[in-house]
């Protein structure tokens, strides 16, 4: 007699659950990946990783929402070097050296006669002034567009004197992977420099990951205008805003309008940067980088010519700031290292 069709299900379900060998729960070790691991472990690699926590765990009474979790960050000296000079600089100097064939006049004029022999101690002794002049002289007199692709070409073929690569290249790999790690931790990442915004745009979206509208910066004046039926907006010589020292709060507020909770820098410049995320009504965190590698990179601070670390450095020491030394903090410095 052929067995009926309940009798072969009720094998076939016999079989499986008491043939087959009983499993066994299966331990899975989930491997912990290192958000920060060119940081060495340290004071200043916990209280990084702690303050991201506590922010971010809704259970925890200084939990901060997203829409909050403001980070800004200065960027000559903080997100990249600044030594010998700023990058910027450079960049005014290559210009003023490619313009003089259409400005004989310069062979004789100050500050511009300084950069075309090279003389960088008369180009110093020409003072802010002579300074702004140089910068207003190379970044002016042309449409945004233009001054863009300038920046963009220079940056692509520029080499930094002492190290030789791209100047783009001397980023702080330890600060990448902090901008990496807040962002997926939904903190909104801004630069806030004394560096001209425009001189950063071309660039630092791709190298920071941060978008051209999150970058605050000194500026000069533009008008709009239509030029052959092309509306364009053009570049000004004369300064619009300096986004330094009392600047910068100013600068947040205006093109931010959020208090940070989190603020990055490296010099006096952006002491009252500091101030302003201090005295928020969430829980912060200010980090100054202490440039304490002069085999890596440069050790400087309260007497340098560029990044003059003097009061920012005693204000964090009496706030209980946090100052990362590159020396001890970082195993490495730069993405080639």
């Amino acid at each position: 007699m052929k067995p009926s069709l309940y009798t072969i299900l009720l094998a076939g379900t016999c079989l499986i659950f008491s043939c087959q060998p009983t499993p066994q729960p299966i331990t899975e070790q989930k491997e912990i990946k290192d958000p920060l691991p060119s940081w060495n472990e340290g004071s200043n690699k916990t209280a990084i990783i702690d303050f991201v926590n506590v922010v971010t765990d809704d259970q925890n009474p200084e939990y901060v929402k997203p829409l909050d979790r403001i980070a800004v960050f200065d960027n000559d000296g903080t997100l990249w070097s600044e030594q010998p000079a700023y990058f910027q600089l450079f960049f005014a100097i290559d210009r003023i050296k490619a313009m003089a064939s259409d400005h004989p006049e310069w062979n004789e004029q100050q500050p511009f006669k300084a950069v075309l022999e090279g003389d960088m101690k008369a180009l110093v002794a020409s003072g802010e002034r002579g300074l702004i002049e140089l910068v207003m002289t190379s970044h002016a007199g042309m449409t945004t567009d233009e001054f863009e692709q300038i920046v963009t070409d220079w940056i692509a073929t520029a080499k930094h004197p002492r190290f030789d690569k791209p100047y783009n290249q001397l980023v702080y790999q330890p600060m990448l992977e902090l901008l990496d790690y807040l962002r997926a931790n939904e903190f909104k990442t801004f630069i806030v420099s004394g560096g001209g915004i425009e001189f950063m745009r071309p660039w630092a979206e791709a190298v920071y990951g941060i978008p051209k509208d999150q970058i605050v910066g000194s500026s000069i004046k533009t008008k709009f205008e239509i030029k052959e039926g092309v509306p364009q907006i053009t570049r000004l010589p004369e300064l619009d805003f300096i986004d330094d020292k009392e600047g910068k709060p100013v600068g947040i507020w205006k093109f931010i309008g959020r208090r940070p909770i989190f603020c990055g820098g490296n010099s006096d410049g952006d002491l009252q940067m500091m101030q302003y995320t201090a005295s928020g009504k969430y829980k912060s965190m200010m980090l100054y980088v202490h440039h304490t590698d002069s085999v890596r990179e440069w050790a400087y601070d309260r007497q340098s010519h560029i990044g003059q670390f003097d009061k920012g450095l005693d204000e964090a020491k009496a706030n209980g700031w946090n100052l990362v030394n590159m020396k001890d903090d970082w195993n490495k410095v730069y993405p080639f290292d």
